[in-house]
């Protein structure tokens, strides 16, 4: 079970990377109930709204490659959560600001046919010390 948690957390980050929306909406519960919080944006709420924030990032100049760390998977019942820092690397610049750690929290459910599904994604900027 805590495998199939984090094949679907590693989907979500190879669809972020791949700037893939057919492949992130394949991740996501499509449902009211689902929350995305980006770092520094507000809170995102239901499936469409979520979405066009992704169509927003992807059409974005940034190449985002994350190096995942730190990871650690709770399951409950249908409920899992996978917290971790994403390590970010911006392929498309060179400078020093093209580097930074997000402290990551990922909620899945699991949908009526036994698939894990993201409900909520909440990333906050780690400040460098």
């Amino acid at each position: 079970m805590i495998e199939e948690v984090l094949a679907t957390n590693r989907a979500f980050y190879d669809a972020h990377e791949a700037r893939d929306l057919g492949a992130m909406g394949a991740v996501w519960e499509h449902d009211d109930r689902a929350v995305c919080i980006h770092p520094g944006w507000p809170i995102l709420r239901t499936w469409p709204v979520i979405e066009q924030s992704w169509r927003r990032i992807f059409a974005g100049p940034g190449r985002n490659q994350f190096i995942l760390t730190n990871e650690a998977v709770a399951v409950v019942g249908g409920v899992a959560w996978v917290t971790l820092e994403e390590n970010l690397v911006d392929t498309a610049r060179s400078d020093a600001a093209a580097t930074g750690t997000v402290a990551a929290t990922n909620v899945f459910v699991r949908a009526d046919e036994g698939v894990w599904k993201l409900v909520a994604h909440h990333g906050s900027p780690v400040i460098a010390r």
